[in-house]
């Protein structure tokens, strides 16, 4: 295999599992919230699960390259458009955003586990595309989980803020949802910023293992655990 070659096979084996994670992420949050009185998104065509439909042409595409190159496979971002989702026509707008919101990450552990459970057919898969494919459900599993556990942490617009804001009494719910509007720019700032200075610093101040990697490792290995796939 030429060079080219391989980089388009590693490249795949990375974006396959991250497109698919992404989409039906997307699709569920659409679908739940269609069944739960609010059509929005699938007057959009959002409830589909055509990729083309959710991509975001820097958050899916340009970003993850980026960082697959810069980090050489080691730490992979991305995000879809987000399905259109209005509040005000949900039957019972605070507890079924709840419901909207836990969809996506939902079904991301569904798919981490359907991905590990698909190891069982590897061995009837031809020789030449085995390696190939088990790469690529060993990834599906990670980015799965790593997708729902980045997106409960609870803060919005991500998924565990909108659920938390569903759930919390109005004197913590009412602040918490004013944060909306500063909430990526807080997301980025605690992931890639604050490592940043603590690199220049000389401090360990590298958050992502304890909010993220730390609970998503716990989950794999749970998945494992119920699987039976180590």
């Amino acid at each position: 295999m030429n060079e080219y070659g391989s980089l388009l096979e590693q490249i795949s084996v990375f974006a396959l599992p991250a497109i698919f994670a992404i989409t039906l992420h997307e699709a569920a949050h659409g679908f739940v919230a269609n069944k739960l009185g609010d059509d929005t998104a699938k007057r959009a065509g959002r409830v589909t699960f055509n990729p083309l439909k959710h991509i975001d042409p820097f958050g899916t595409v340009l970003m993850p390259l980026l960082l697959f190159f810069v980090s050489r496979g080691n730490f992979l971002f991305g995000y879809a458009k987000p399905v259109p989702v209005n509040f005000g026509r949900l039957r019972h707008p605070r507890m079924d955003m709840v419901w909207v919101a836990m969809a996506g990450p939902a079904i991301n552990i569904l798919m981490a586990i359907a991905a590990a459970l698909l190891f069982y057919a590897i061995p009837i898969i031809p020789a030449v595309a085995k390696i190939w494919a088990a790469l690529n459900l060993r990834n599906a599993v990670m980015f799965n989980v790593v997708l729902a556990v980045f997106n409960m942490i609870p803060l919005p617009p991500l998924d565990g803020g909108r659920v938390a804001v569903g759930l919390l009494p109005n004197f913590l719910a009412f602040p918490l949802a004013r944060t909306e509007r500063y909430g990526i720019a807080i997301i980025i700032a605690v992931l890639f910023l604050l490592p940043w200075i603590g690199r220049e610093i000389g401090v360990d101040l590298d958050i992502v293992g304890i909010i993220i990697y730390w609970p998503a490792d716990m989950i794999v290995q749970g998945i494992g655990w119920l699987t039976g796939v180590s």
